[in-house]
């Protein structure tokens, strides 16, 4: 299966709906665009993606698996969250280091080519704390990326970044993409949206209101 497919997902925290009723099918070898204000849903659309949130109704397939029936999390993703914290003492490296003997998938040297890849100096002594808003995203864009994930979400990725940083995100993602990754990328900011994505998906309200290809 190559697909992620939502149906009828509805959210609800306290009472309040976060997200009504949800259809879409996903495809690999496509880069999608969450497009909608702060509170429009999207993020919570990513965690349940992602396995982070379970729908309160509803169901989600990654590639033929049910999340919350046959597996807690998708087995190959990468992920980005806002606010995504990495340990403060430690540099890019060894935080990346860390993360990669969870899975025991990536060597050293395909970590360091990760943090190239996305512009920073895999020999930087500054630890963490050190690091300007646009290291911090570049980090967790590189540890997203690293093991080469079917699965690719990333809320707000071009938070931080300048207007060259976003073009070479553009390429990495591109990348990706012609690879056969399933890419999905929630932003509020449709400039990016438009730059990034193949297919916009727009969120109001918690309400997929309109999908529309990207005429590049």
């Amino acid at each position: 299966m190559n697909t992620v497919k939502l149906t009828n997902v509805t959210k609800i925290i306290k009472k309040r709906t976060i997200l009504s009723n949800i259809n879409l099918t996903l495809e690999k070898g496509n880069i999608y665009g969450l497009y909608g204000r702060n509170g429009s849903g999207k993020t919570m659309l990513i965690r349940i993606i992602s396995g982070l949130i379970l729908p309160s109704s509803g169901t989600v397939e990654v590639f033929g698996q049910r999340i919350g029936k046959d597996i807690s999390f998708p087995q190959s993703m990468g992920l980005t969250i806002e606010n995504v914290g990495f340990w403060p003492r430690y540099t890019g490296i060894e935080c990346l280091e860390l993360l990669a003997s969870i899975k025991h998938e990536i060597n050293t040297e395909q970590i360091r080519e990760a943090l190239k890849t996305v512009g920073l100096d895999p020999d930087d002594k500054r630890k963490y704390y050190q690091y300007s808003l646009g290291m911090k995203q570049k980090l967790a864009i590189a540890q997203a990326l690293m093991e080469n994930p079917e699965l690719i979400l990333l809320d707000e990725p071009t938070n931080s970044l300048d207007e060259e940083s976003v073009l070479e995100v553009r390429k990495i993602l591109m990348r990706e993409k012609e690879r056969g990754a399933l890419i999905v990328i929630a932003s509020h900011n449709k400039e990016d949206i438009h730059q990034l994505a193949d297919k916009v998906i727009m969120i109001n309200d918690g309400q997929i209101t309109k999908m529309e290809e990207v005429l590049k």
